[in-house]
């Protein structure tokens, strides 16, 4: 079996790829630069240069004898966008590009194309004992989920229409070694002893999925028959509130999380005047999703507790 991986120098594309060379399965990765082929570690005849992915982007020599895409690449979520029409770029990359990799890649007789779309296609949150499930209707609220769904409604027309297996990946936060942003930012408050008014942050529910666990559940999706033009949601299979999450990292760090127990909607006051809505809404409301339908089509379990996956990024961190 011939893979074709995109975004293979990003945080899960690049995962992804270390795991295939592992196992030692046949897979073309494909990065913006030769620059970032050089920086992850891959040898220049097995780097595939892709500089833009949009709909003029020509895929035939990378395609050759290709069975199987897994499509990581995209235009990522940005917190603070300065880009004058975020929408229009976003689906320049996530809609256009993809689908137009898709098309020639159903032409080049790719069997299977792997999308590893977004849990923002379901939306931003979720109300108590009411978690995300695969195949509820999409709802997304901002620009990249928007973009997400219409990617994956693209997609399943032409899967359709050119006979061409697809599989759909949604992930919620995913963390690990590499991880940026606010994850990130938590784990460096707790190395550095800060305070945290977080302490009574502890009714939310938040799924997470450590970073080994998704890769494990794509490369399970690259030949499964049960796979096959399915939608699944991925996590740990354990939901934490905030206050445990930040009390967990502690642990990992062998250093005790200092939480404040401020209220929480003296939080949502404080962060509506601050302009941080959307950090609080990450933070302080709960966002679930079941993996019942993955466990159960492909018989997959998480291969790593959330104490695990969080020691694994803690000692990548050290």
């Amino acid at each position: 079996m011939n893979i074709l991986l995109t975004g293979a120098s990003g945080f899960v594309g690049g995962a992804v790829w270390q795991t295939l060379r592992q196992r030692r399965v046949m897979v073309r990765p494909v990065f913006r630069t030769p620059t970032s082929a050089l920086t992850a570690g891959c040898p220049a005849d097995e780097a595939v240069i892709v500089p833009t992915l949009d709909a003029a982007t020509d895929w035939a020599q990378a395609l050759a004898g290709v069975d199987v895409i897994i499509h990581c690449a995209a235009r990522v979520h940005v917190m603070q966008d300065n880009a004058a029409d975020p929408l229009t770029e976003y689906r320049r990359v996530n809609v256009e590009g993809t689908l137009y990799l898709a098309q020639q890649a159903a032409a080049a007789g790719v069997r299977r194309f792997v999308f590893i779309s977004s849990i923002k296609v379901n939306g931003e949150g979720t109300q108590s004992g009411r978690p995300y499930s695969a195949d509820d209707t999409p709802a997304p609220e901002d620009a990249y989920g928007i973009s997400k769904a219409e990617a994956e409604a693209g997609l399943h027309k032409l899967a359709q229409e050119m006979g061409m297996e697809l599989v759909i990946i949604r992930p919620v936060l995913t963390y690990g070694p590499g991880v940026k942003g606010n994850f990130l930012a938590m784990l460096r408050w707790i190395q550095r002893g800060f305070p945290l008014p977080l302490g009574a942050v502890v009714k939310n529910r938040r799924s997470l999925v450590a970073l080994d666990n998704l890769v494990d559940l794509i490369y399970t999706c690259v030949d499964h028959p049960n796979a096959a033009n399915q939608v699944f949601l991925v996590s740990d299979g354990e939901d934490l509130s905030t206050a445990d999450l930040l009390q967990r990292l502690g642990r990992a760090l062998d250093k005790k999380a200092r939480l404040l127990a401020v209220p929480v909607w003296l939080l949502h006051l404080a962060a509506r005047l601050l302009g941080k809505s959307a950090v609080a809404q990450r933070l302080l409301s709960s966002l679930q999703v079941d993996i019942s339908k993955t466990r159960t089509l492909l018989g997959w379990q998480p291969p790593l507790s959330v104490d695990e996956g969080l020691e694994k990024l803690v000692e990548h961190q050290r």
